[in-house]
């Protein structure tokens, strides 16, 4: 039987390309990360008959149509709830959460502290543009300092949020993050996401070129693309290290790779463990059986 490895990666095998033309903008790094997840799918081998990926609204929320599994489209910000349902009624499932920084951090901020939290067997990967970009180019929760939107004409004066820190403070069993320009180590990061035994959550750097890169004339999507590589930061720093009082935000700078990693018991796992300890054999049974 033929393995992954025996078998070039071909995307076109796990698109709907009947629903191709895409929608996506040209240059925009949403398609660059979803070549990479069905890569890294690929290598893994993964039945398409148990994969299913949720998505919420934005231009991130658009991709799981392209992919030939099951897939759901979900209201904005909902979708780490919907799949936590999901996962939760059919385990043997790989759940896979596409979403946006504003679907994620904004109205569904609650959601991804919850399920951090929780550590469900889920991977979410959050695509960063810094931007809502298919509702205006209205500015989100990681835009970054004196960037233009049309909801900050005069540049953002907020600090970008690190949502990184914020998953792994929640307890995310995995947290990771990489850029658009290193497609193979993103493809290994998110591997490693899907192959954990927890929620993982991977934040993915994807430039947004016409309605973000163009309001603040960052270039070409290919200068936008290779700048990614002067704000990766030169040397790993241990998450456990930073302090978040004195530095919340690190502006300009990424960290990429695994950030943090736990080895907590998955929740659906420990779920079953406590029921069988709340209610062991013959525990709760009518009186004169």
């Amino acid at each position: 039987m033929d393995t992954p490895a025996d078998r070039s990666f071909d995307v076109e095998d796990y698109l709907r390309l009947d629903l191709f033309p895409h929608f996506l903008c040209p240059g925009c790094g949403h398609g660059i990360a979803l070549r990479a997840l069905l890569w890294a799918i690929h290598e893994l081998d993964i039945d398409k008959n148990r994969l299913a990926f949720v998505s919420g609204i934005g231009c991130s929320g658009r991709l799981s149509a392209y992919i030939d599994a099951d897939t759901f489209h979900v209201t904005h910000g909902r979708p780490l709830a919907f799949a936590s349902g999901l996962k939760l009624a059919r385990p043997e499932m790989n759940v896979i959460v596409i979403t946006g920084d504003g679907d994620c951090l904004a109205i569904g901020g609650n959601h991804l502290i919850h399920a951090c939290r929780r550590n469900l067997d889920i991977t979410c990967l959050m695509l960063n543009n810094e931007v809502y970009g298919m509702t205006g180019g209205q500015g989100s929760p990681t835009t970054s300092v004196n960037r233009y939107t049309t909801t900050t004409p005069l540049g953002n004066h907020e600090p970008a949020f690190d949502a990184c820190e914020l998953a792994a403070a929640a307890g995310a069993g995995l947290v990771g993050r990489e850029v658009t320009m290193q497609v193979p180590t993103m493809k290994d990061l998110i591997k490693q996401g899907i192959s954990h035994p927890g929620f993982s959550f991977i934040e993915i750097i994807s430039d947004c070129t016409e309605i973000y890169g163009r309001k603040n004339d960052l270039g070409s999507s290919a200068e936008m693309v290779l700048s990614q590589k002067k704000d990766i930061l030169p040397t790993y720093i241990d998450v456990a290290e930073v302090n978040a009082v004195d530095q919340p935000f690190r502006p300009g700078s990424w960290q990429t790779g695994v950030l943090a990693k736990n080895d907590r018991q998955e929740y659906y796992k420990a779920y079953l463990d406590y029921c069988k300890q709340a209610n062991p054999p013959g525990h709760g049974e009518t009186h004169g059986r």
